[in-house]
């Protein structure tokens, strides 16, 4: 029987089998490189999307806040405007205020009272004087009290004098609702000074 020596078939096969799989194995590697490669380059183009769409909204956001600064710069000025209007306004309905508040003084003076100044500050009115007696000076406190425009006249100092009158007064008084309905209600701190010559 003859003999087949098989050997070489077997190292050729084996050598075959070997390339193919290097073959399959570069083949493989070569696709997973591909797809590496096509995952990065995805990655990065939606990496550098999303940068872009930051960098505009960012440049939104700049824009918004300028514009923002801008309505609150309008809104302070707005509200600068109004409270000029409302002080204006206050103005315009307190002129004839003094007028009334001397009108009344005059009207509620009493024989023998002599005033030497009058101070106002906001609905606060401030009388020196002399008078006769504080007889007069009461009299002068009723018509206070009874005036349409002023209220809650309260007497600070009374001194008696040697002079041709007998005292010196100073008292306090305000204006009454009826002043402050008819929008007579001056500014706070504002100060109307009236001096009179000695009688």
């Amino acid at each position: 029987m003859p003999r087949i020596n098989l050997l070489p078939w077997r190292e050729a096969q084996r050598k075959e089998r070997k390339v193919a799989f290097m073959v399959a194995l570069g083949g493989a590697a070569l696709c997973a490189l591909v797809v590496m490669g096509a995952v990065y380059v995805l990655y990065n183009g939606m990496i550098d999307a999303q940068v872009r769409r930051n960098d505009l909204l960012k440049a939104q956001i700049k824009h918004l806040d300028r514009q923002i600064e801008e309505i609150n710069d309008l809104e302070q000025t707005k509200r600068q405007f109004i409270a000029r209007m409302q002080i204006i306004e206050k103005l315009q309905r307190s002129r004839p205020e003094i007028v009334h508040v001397f009108d009344q003084i005059v009207k509620t003076l009493p024989d023998g009272v002599y005033l030497t100044g009058v101070s106002q500050t906001g609905d606060h009115l401030k009388f020196s004087g002399v008078a006769q007696s504080s007889t007069r000076v009461s009299a002068f406190m009723r018509n206070i009290d009874g005036s349409q425009w002023m209220k809650n006249p309260t007497l600070e100092v009374i001194q008696s004098s040697q002079g041709a009158f007998g005292s010196a007064f100073t008292l306090d008084a305000e204006e009454s609702a009826e002043a402050a309905d008819a929008g007579a209600d001056g500014p706070a701190g504002r100060r109307i000074m009236a001096k009179a010559g000695e009688p």
